[in-house]
């Protein structure tokens, strides 16, 4: 009896079929924004697309300051 033959290849296929779906599950809970099925970003995002906006207007403005000054 081979390795590779259709009993085992079934099983291997069903194995890979249940853990994407484990990977998927756990993928899915791992990620901060979303709190659960709710479509409304948790606080910590919020938070973060605010800090990286508030950060690139000041990078902006310095750009444009140190131009101005040449």
């Amino acid at each position: 009896m081979g390795i590779v033959n259709r009993r085992n290849a079934m099983l291997g296929w069903m194995a890979w079929q249940a853990g994407k779906r484990v990977a998927k599950r756990k993928a899915k809970d791992a990620v901060p924004g979303r709190s659960g099925d709710s479509i409304r970003p948790n606080k910590g995002a919020i938070v973060s697309l605010l800090a990286a906006v508030g950060g690139a207007l000041w990078f902006w403005r310095r750009q444009q300051d140190d131009d101005a000054d040449k």
